[in-house]
Formats: C-alpha cells, sequence, structure tokens
C-alpha cells in the first residue's frame, strides 16, 4: 500500500522517519515513561511505549446476555482468522497499541487477545467489571445479590491472578451505565470501579448513556475518594451539550469521542476542535468503537476497520486548525497518561 499519501497525519516526512519520532512525542515524559506502566495481555509495557493507540475498539461481542453467553458458542480460531488481517492493516498505518473494551458476560476472551497481540506485535488492553448498560441484560445473577466490596474483590483479584485462570490481567476497568439518574445495580458498579482503581490503580472506563450519568458517576468516584483523571467517560459524543463535556474536561475527566466514521467524521472533528479551543485537548481521546465479529451472524457479520481514523480523520482535524504536534497530544500522549496505571486520588 502506498502510504506517502494517507499517513496518519499527513506529515511531509515518510513512514520511517515518523515512527523514529514516536518516542520523543510521548506525553508521559521520558522519566515518568520509565516509572509507569500499562497492562497488556502479553505483559506490562512502559506507558511511554503504547505509541499510536486506539482507545475504544472491540474484536468480539456477544449479545445473547450474562445467563446464556459461553465460550462455546463460537470458534476462537475463525474469530482469529477475521480479525487478524484487520489488525494487521491497521498496524501497517502505524498503530501500535490496541485498547479492546468487550467485557466480561459480553464476549470478553483474553486468550484469543493474546493470539492476536503475538501474531500481530501490537500491544492489546482487555478489562475487567461489569456492563451495566442496555438495562442491565449483561449483568451477572451475582452482581445483583453482591455487595460493592464484594464484585470489587472479584475485580481485583483479576487485576492480581489474571482472568479466569489464564494468568492474562486486564489493564482497565470497562463497565456501563444507562442515562441517569443512576439506577441501584448501576450505582453499585460505579462504586465497585472506585473501590477497585483505589486497590488496584486501574483506569475506570464507563460506557455512560448521557451527561447527567457523567456528572453522576464523577461525584459518585469523588465521593469514593478517587480523583477524575481515573474516569474516562466513553462516548461523550452522545451528549450534545458541549458544555458538559467541557465542564468534565475542565474538571479532569477523560472525555472519549469514539465512534469516528465516515458518517460521523465532520461532527467529531468538530467536536475535537472545539473543545481544544476551549483548553481541553489534554483531556481528549478519540477511537471509532470498531471491529465488532458478532456471535450468531455467518461468519461473525460485517467487521469493520480500524484504519478509518488512522487514514482519515487526523486530515480532518489538521483541516480544523489542529497542528501536527496537537493531533500526536490526541492519539499518542492523552493514551499513554490516561491508561497508565496508578491511584489518582481525589
Amino acid at each position: 500500500m502506498a502510504l506517502q499519501a494517507h499517513l496518519v497525519y499527513r506529515f511531509a516526512m515518510d513512514r520511517r522517519a515518523f515512527l523514529a519520532t514516536l518516542p520523543l512525542v510521548v506525553g508521559v515524559r521520558k522519566s515518568a515513561a520509565a516509572e509507569a506502566t500499562v497492562q497488556t495481555v502479553l505483559g506490562p509495557v512502559a506507558a511511554g511505549d503504547l505509541g499510536l493507540t486506539l482507545v475504544h475498539e472491540h474484536v468480539l461481542v456477544d449479545f445473547i446476555g450474562a445467563d446464556r453467553v459461553r465460550a462455546d458458542r463460537y470458534s476462537a480460531d475463525d474469530v482469529f482468522r477475521v480479525a487478524l488481517p484487520f489488525l494487521d492493516e491497521a498496524k501497517r498505518l502505524g498503530l501500535r497499541t490496541l485498547v479492546e473494551c468487550t467485557p466480561a458476560y459480553l464476549g470478553r476472551d483474553p486468550v484469543l487477545l493474546s493470539r492476536l497481540a503475538e501474531s500481530t506485535g501490537l500491544h492489546i488492553l482487555t478489562n475487567t467489571g461489569y456492563y451495566g448498560a442496555a438495562k442491565d441484560r449483561y449483568v451477572p445473577a451475582h452482581a445483583w445479590r453482591g455487595s460493592p466490596d464484594e464484585l470489587a474483590a472479584r475485580w481485583i483479584a483479576e487485576a492480581r491472578d489474571g482472568i479466569d485462570g489464564t494468568g492474562i490481567r486486564p489493564g482497565f476497568q470497562k463497565i456501563g451505565v444507562d442515562p441517569g439518574p443512576l439506577s441501584r445495580i448501576d450505582r453499585k458498579l460505579v462504586v465497585a470501579a472506585a473501590r477497585t482503581h483505589l486497590a488496584t490503580g486501574l483506569t475506570i472506563a464507563v460506557h455512560t448513556g448521557d451527561g447527567v450519568a457523567a456528572r453522576e458517576i464523577l461525584s459518585t468516584l469523588e465521593r469514593e475518594g478517587v480523583g477524575p483523571s481515573a474516569y474516562v467517560w466513553v462516548h461523550a459524543q452522545n451528549e450534545q451539550n458541549r458544555a458538559i463535556q467541557a465542564a468534565l474536561a475542565a474538571a479532569g475527566a477523560w472525555v472519549e469521542l469514539d465512534g469516528v466514521a465516515p458518517r460521523t467524521a465532520s461532527a467529531h472533528a468538530d467536536a475535537v476542535a472545539d473543545l481544544a479551543r476551549r483548553g481541553h485537548l489534554g483531556r481528549l481521546l478519540v477511537s471509532q468503537d470498531a471491529g465488532w465479529y458478532h456471535v450468531g451472524e455467518p461468519g461473525g457479520g460485517s467487521y469493520r476497520h480500524y484504519s478509518f481514523l488512522l487514514e482519515t480523520f487526523a486530515a480532518a482535524l489538521r483541516e480544523r486548525g489542529l497542528t501536527d504536534a496537537q493531533v500526536r497530544t490526541l492519539l499518542v500522549e492523552n493514551p499513554a497518561r490516561a491508561f497508565a496505571i496508578g491511584v489518582r486520588r481525589r
């Protein structure tokens, strides 16, 4: 593929020269990067080595429900066969790290992800936590009965000992909530995530229904003693009130504008540019929410490329006045800071 016309940032330099500059622009300063780590499915790496990162993507999803999901509903070999060329393509375009956001009871498969990481050479992160969005159909029965501390104990055990006996440890927490105000089960998940963070230092990425929920999540975390920078507001683009996005960014939370795709690119680029002008570039994350091998569909259904953001979206940002350095901040520096393991107290 001729990369010169489609490089991530349309840099005048060639691809090899650009990639050589990545260690110089990572947002975790060199001295800090030597200390800060991120947990991948193949083990810890320095936060400063993440490079170009897609912070919200999927490989496999199974929407059958928490009471029916199980590994024998799909062939891991078939998922591997389907996903591998898409990941290889993204790596050729400069991708170094992919954050895989499928949670437990929705198709999380750390062994599959480790196979893909070994084959592609990408850093891949998996997660711990439960998904309470979509009216709670993916919340396991024990989560309804258990206390926040009991849920946190499960997630802490995964962080310390590995997932389901695999030894593969999560690199962040992924939970989900419906639009606010938070329901009882959603609030329980947020409290459990807060307590898990204080024990493990794992970032909390929350599929968040709207700005009302986002504000409640932040206040709940703070009551638990967790600082705003431990919270990633996932799907923040769904909140149309830009002032709410700006307010949470100003408070120190991460505002994630994902779902970047051809039909959304213009609106997403406008949002990034606007929030950058307001002084919040350092709290923004962007991604595509792509991939999605759907269990139950022939061949996994229509698997979406990871390449659009890398090939096209960065150019749209530059057309709106963002500099090359600002685009690097968005795709390299901010993810390294957001997913570096460390307890962030209020």
